[in-house]
């Protein structure tokens, strides 16, 4: 039920986004994008809603931010009608059954405000957890940052309860002119539960922008990433890696949309699979008429433990501009035996010698993150990820 406080712009597109998830049908391997993961097993009306657990962003206080606001989203849709009402919605709308849902159902999200010329003078930290089995967890973001302005985002998604619940997440996030965000998102739910994420960033002209995904956990599900250059000048670096094991299934569908000339966008995405798990990852570098000088790259790789693993990687392009530079790679492959006989030559036992290669295969990625915290949250993260994966 929709609060008292709630501004009737927001109570209406629950009321829209209620009536379109009752007409619109969950997607099948027929559909475009969804080739890979199947739904037949998922009774979205089998989960009862619930508000998530959180950790970093007490309900109803506000961050210390200074100039910045840093809130939950409900608080911020009542006390900051005007700015909400302007942005929610406009990067994700209610196109499918998924963001439907999300529209009606969301009680608790984040909303983080920069003002021109303003910047979090430390990175914002939100755990956000699923409730369990039987239940679906809603979770909403919206972040806007002006003109000038700077902000580092960490969300990290996980399960309570011992998972085995759904989370249906809607992340929107704003950077105008010269702005620069970096943002991280680590999903670590229990490999009992489904995750589905919609997470769009539109930059203005100038911005730079970074985004680092970590895949984890669930069962299966689907995360989106579309990263669109609006103006000109703007530039993103997204960086991905996953790792699953047992019989959990990673899906992973990314866009890079070069709307506007002199923009550069560089995305790699890199797996570890063991056990029986799969993967997917489909890449689209889009270049709209007239964004000219596009610099556009993308890259895929995926290293598999063990013969039942296995991995699709579908990168694409459509360009409708004639002066551009866009490339792509993707490649799915076993250990090197080369590299390990050579490792294991050298007196190292199999387990020491694998664990090497791995950390190698994954060395890249973490370079790419900005020296500091960032890049040693990252390597912490993988590291404890691949001694589960290995521990197997």
């Amino acid at each position: 039920m929709a609060s008292e406080r709630e501004p009737a712009w927001l109570s209406e597109r629950r009321r829209e986004g209620a009536s379109l998830a009752s007409e619109l049908p969950l997607p099948t391997q027929k559909d475009k994008g969804w080739e890979f993961t199947d739904l037949s097993g998922l009774d979205l009306d089998a989960f009862a809603p619930e508000p998530p657990l959180l950790e970093g962003l007490a309900p109803g206080v506000d961050a210390d931010a200074g100039p910045p606001v840093v809130m939950p989203l409900a608080d911020a849709a009542e006390r900051l009608s005007d700015i909400v009402a302007e942005r929610f919605g406009t990067l994700v709308p209610s196109a499918d059954s998924f963001v439907a849902r999300n529209d009606a159902e969301w009680r608790h999200g984040l909303f983080v405000y920069v003002p021109r010329g303003q910047r979090l003078e430390r990175p914002l930290d939100l755990s956000v957890l699923e409730r369990g089995a039987g239940r679906s967890t809603a979770w909403r973001a919206l972040v806007v940052l002006e003109e000038d302005s700077e902000a580092e985002i960490w969300e990290r998604y996980a399960s309570a309860d011992g998972g085995g619940g759904l989370l249906n997440a809607v992340v929107e996030l704003h950077a105008g002119p010269a702005a620069r965000l970096r943002y991280v998102c680590r999903q670590e739910l229990s490999p009992e539960s489904w995750i589905f994420a919609t997470q769009r960033a539109e930059l203005a002209r100038d911005a730079s922008f970074e985004w680092i995904a970590l895949g984890f956990g669930s069962a299966r599900g689907k995360v989106r990433m579309e990263t669109k250059l609006a103006g000109r000048g703007a530039s993103a670096r997204v960086t991905g890696a996953y790792a699953g094991t047992g019989a959990q299934h990673l899906d992973f569908d990314t866009t890079q949309e070069h709307a506007a000339e002199l923009t550069t966008s560089d995305l790699a995405f890199r797996g570890v699979l063991a056990e029986r798990a799969t993967a997917v990852w489909r890449g689209m570098i889009r270049v709209d008429p007239g964004a000219q000088r596009t610099d556009a790259f993308q890259e895929s790789r995926n290293l598999l433990l063990s013969r039942s693993a296995h991995a699709d990687a579908i990168p694409g392009l459509e360009i409708e501009a004639d002066d551009v530079r866009c490339t792509h790679a993707a490649a799915v492959a076993q250990v090197d035996p080369d590299q390990l006989y050579y490792l294991r030559a050298r007196g190292l036992e199999e387990p020491v010698a694998k664990r090497l290669i791995i950390d190698g295969f994954l060395q890249e990625l973490v370079e790419r993150a900005e020296e500091g915290p960032l890049r040693e949250a990252m390597s912490t993260a993988l590291d404890r990820r691949l001694s589960e994966l290995l521990a197997g």
